[in-house]
C-alpha cells in the first residue's frame, strides 16, 4: 500500500518505496509459492530473455561512462514487473487501494487549490504545478484512473444502471481537465482517448452492431467535446507545426521538434549496429556525435523500445517490447470487466512507453510500470478482485466469528 500511495510523490520517495517492499518481500516469506506463481506467468519469459540479453550485451559490448545507470535503470524495469506479479491476491489488493486513495486525495487537492489556495508543499509539486517530468508521470496515472472509471460508466450502461454510468463517466472528465489544465499532457490525452476506444472494443467484440454503435457515439462525443476545446486544440496544432519546422531543418526544444530528430538518429544508430547495438549506455554518446548540438543534455530518446535497440540491438528492443505486448495480450484475453481494467491500464503504458521513456525514466517508470503491473496481477486472480478493494459491512459481518447468544431468562 505504501507505494501506492507514494507513486505521485516526487521520484525519490517512490524509490524508498520500491526498495522496502523488495525487503518486506524478503522477510514475508513464501518465497517457493511465489516463485511458483511467476514460473507459472507467461510473462516469466519476456521478462528473462530481456535480463539474460542485457547482460550478454554487458558483457560483449564497450561500456561507457552511463553504462552503470542504464544498467540500473534496465535491471530495474525487471524487478519492478517481478515484484507486482509476486504478490498475493490480498497484497495487489491493498497496493490499489493505496493508490486509488491518494488519487482521489489528489484530485480534491487540486480542485482546492486552484479554488480557495493553499500554500505549495514540496511533496504535492509535480500535483499541482507542471514541473517536468514528474507531472507527465502523474498525468498518466491520472489517465488510468480515468480509463479505469470509463470501464466501469460502460459495463454499468450494459446493465441499464444509469445513475452508476453518470457517476463513473464524472471521473474522466475531472481527468481531462486536469490532463489538458493542470498537468497539460498530449500523451495522455492521447492515451486516454485510445483507452476509451479500445474498452468498447474489448467490451463488445463479440457484439458487433452494438460495437459500432457505441465507436459512432465515442467519436461524436470527442469531436464535440474534446477536438473543440481551444487547449486541446491548441496542443494537438501545435505538435503538428513542431513535426513541420522539423522536417525542415529547423532546431528547438519544442517537445515533438526533439522527437523528430531523437526517433530519427536512434533509428539510425540500430541500422548501424542491428545485433548488439553499441553497448548499455551508448545512446548518450551516440546521441552526442549525430543529434544537434541544441539538444546535446538529453540522456534517452523518449521511446524506450529505440532506447534499448540502440545499446542491445534488435533483440534486445523486441525482449522489452515483448514484455508490455505480452501484458497487453493477457490483459486482453480475459474478457471480463477485471481484463479490461488491465487492458486499459497496460494500453496507457504501452503509449506512453512509445512517445515518451515511461520506463527508462524512473520519475515515470517507478509509477506507471508498477500502476498497471499491479492491475495486470489482479487481472490473474480467479474472480472480480476489485470487489475487496473496498470492504463491505456485509462482507466483514460475514466473516466475523459468531457470538452466541446470550441465554435469557424465561418468564
Amino acid at each position: 500500500m505504501f507505494w501506492g500511495l507514494t507513486v505521485f510523490m516526487p521520484v525519490g520517495v517512490t524509490y524508498l518505496s520500491a526498495f522496502l517492499l523488495l525487503v518486506a518481500l524478503l522477510v514475508a516469506g513464501g518465497w517457493r509459492e511465489r516463485a511458483v506463481r511467476l514460473r507459472g506467468n507467461p510473462m516469466w519469459w519476456p521478462v528473462m530473455i530481456y535480463i539474460a540479453w542485457t547482460l550478454v550485451v554487458l558483457a560483449f559490448e564497450p561500456h561507457y561512462p552511463q553504462t552503470a545507470s542504464n544498467l540500473v535503470h534496465g535491471l530495474r524495469i525487471a524487478l519492478t514487473v517481478l515484484m507486482a506479479l509476486a504478490l498475493t491476491r490480498d497484497e495487489a489488493v491493498w497496493a490499489l487501494r493505496g493508490f486509488w486513495f491518494i488519487g482521489l486525495v489528489n484530485m480534491v487537492m487540486i480542485a482546492l487549490y486552484y479554488s480557495v489556495g493553499f500554500p505549495l508543499l514540496e511533496p504535492w509539486r509535480g500535483v499541482l504545478t507542471l514541473v517536468g517530468n514528474k507531472s507527465i508521470s502523474n498525468a498518466l496515472l491520472f489517465t488510468i484512473m480515468g480509463a479505469t472509471a470509463v470501464v466501469a460508466g460502460l459495463h454499468a450502461l450494459a446493465q441499464r444502471r444509469l445513475w452508476q454510468a453518470a457517476a463513473a463517466f464524472a471521473l474522466p472528465l475531472a481527468v481531462v481537465a486536469i490532463i489538458t489544465l493542470v498537468l497539460p499532457s498530449r500523451t495522455s490525452l492521447l492515451a486516454l482517448l485510445i483507452a476509451i476506444a479500445a474498452a468498447c472494443v474489448h467490451q463488445w467484440r463479440r457484439q458487433l452492431k452494438v460495437l459500432a454503435v457505441a465507436m459512432v457515439v465515442v467519436g461524436a462525443v470527442v469531436a464535440a467535446g474534446l477536438l473543440n476545446s481551444p487547449a486541446v486544440q491548441q496542443k494537438f496544432e501545435l505538435g503538428i507545426q513542431e513535426i513541420e519546422a522539423a522536417q525542415a531543418g529547423a532546431v528547438s526544444e519544442g517537445s515533438w521538434v526533439v522527437r523528430y530528430y531523437m526517433y530519427r538518429d536512434t533509428a539510425r544508430m540500430i541500422i548501424d549496429r542491428p545485433l548488439g547495438g553499441w553497448g548499455i549506455g551508448g545512446w548518450t554518446e551516440q546521441w552526442h556525435l549525430r543529434g544537434p548540438k541544441l539538444l546535446a543534455d538529453y540522456n534517452m530518446p523518449h521511446n524506450d523500445f529505440l532506447w534499448m535497440g540502440s545499446q542491445a540491438g534488435v533483440i534486445g528492443s523486441v525482449s522489452l517490447l515483448a514484455i508490455i505486448l505480452t501484458a497487453v495480450w493477457l490483459a486482453w484475453r480475459r474478457d471480463d470487466l477485471p481484463g479490461r481494467r488491465a487492458f486499459v491500464a497496460t494500453l496507457v503504458l504501452l503509449i506512453a512507453t512509445s512517445v515518451n521513456s515511461a520506463l527508462r525514466d524512473a520519475q515515470i517508470g517507478l509509477a506507471i510500470l508498477w500502476v498497471s503491473m499491479v492491475y495486470l496481477r489482479l487481472a490473474q486472480v480467479p474472480g472480480d478482485a476489485w470487489q475487496a478493494l473496498v470492504p463491505r459491512r456485509d462482507a466483514a459481518n460475514a466473516a466475523a466469528p459468531a457470538v452466541p447468544a446470550t441465554a435469557q431468562p424465561q418468564a
